[in-house]
């Protein structure tokens, strides 16, 4: 039976002998709207994730006693972030201070984003172990917009488990401790070797008066206990000005001078009587009226 023609025109789905087949545009049309909605819907969600508030920072941060490590945290993305979103760490050991922000309670520390990039952890002498700290990205309201962890390791690098470190880091890392020189008394044991350090030479006194300079910064900003560090090491490296500042922050009349810049704290006249005599035995000449004013010999 001859085909008619006219029905292979009307059913594109009839293809005879030397006849082109017709393709149905509508159905291709539905299906290329369809995958293109589909991509629509996808890409807004990869954005949104991609602008999600977020903390970078390694599993792991080494740290050394008697000396200042560097805290590498770092938040994004920029625009994603409320204006005075701040940083809040917890789990640091009670005596660890830092450089930047300012203490909420033994442990606890509230950063700005302006002082992450200088940002360092003090540890003082004689601390040593592990401790998981916890990192909170919070806006002004107190809402916690991203969290991480991290674990300050405070010792030589063989503390840090292997699974810890970086694949590419854990060579360099075991050449490093079987290379490393055995570990140098702090400027304290020198001093009890013969009462006192020996005289500080110009690059050691600079270094003892940038020490002193960190402490008054933090003193003005009323954080007492990360000025104490910084004035202790300066009058454990010799320098006669961090003694003198370091009984200063003991000396309930100095404390009452500063006012509430150090409001509730309390002083301690045997700490002050203490720092003052190694303030006097350096050569602070103040030190000897202060002592008198306290009850001092």
């Amino acid at each position: 039976m001859p085909m008619d023609r006219g029905a292979v025109d009307r059913d594109p789905t009839v293809a005879g002998p030397g006849l082109r087949r017709h393709v149905s545009w509508p159905a291709a049309a539905v299906l290329a709207v369809g995958l293109l909605v589909a991509a629509g819907a996808a890409d807004p969600a990869l954005a949104q994730r991609a602008e999600e508030p977020r903390i970078s920072v390694a599993p792991t941060i080494l740290a050394e006693p008697a000396a200042q490590t560097a805290l590498s945290i770092q938040v994004g993305p920029p625009g994603s972030l409320p204006s005075n979103t701040f940083v809040r760490l917890r789990g640091l050991p009670a005596s660890v201070s830092l450089t930047e922000g300012y203490a909420i309670a033994p442990g606890l520390w509230a950063v700005p984003l302006f002082g992450l990039a200088s940002l360092k952890a003090i540890v003082p002498a004689g601390v040593s172990g592990r401790s998981e700290i916890v990192i909170h990205l919070v806006s002004v309201d107190g809402t916690t917009l991203a969290e991480t962890r991290t674990a300050l390791v405070v010792g030589p690098a063989t503390m840090i488990a292997p699974a810890e470190r970086p694949a590419a880091e854990r060579p360099q890392q075991r050449l490093s401790v079987a290379t490393a020189p055995p570990p140098q008394p702090p400027p304290a044991a020198k001093a009890e070797r013969n009462g006192l350090p020996p005289p500080l030479t110009a690059e050691e006194k600079a270094r003892a008066d940038r020490l002193v300079a960190n402490g008054d910064r933090h003193l003005d900003q009323g954080n007492i206990g990360a000025a104490r560090m910084f004035f202790q090491r300066a009058a454990e490296a010799g320098l006669a000005a961090g003694a003198l500042k370091m009984a200063a922050t003991y000396d309930p009349t100095e404390l009452e001078r500063l006012g509430v810049k150090v409001q509730g704290t309390i002083p301690d006249r045997a700490e002050a009587r203490k720092w003052y005599e190694r303030a006097r035995a350096l050569g602070a000449p103040e030190a000897a009226e202060r002592l008198t004013r306290i009850g001092g010999s």
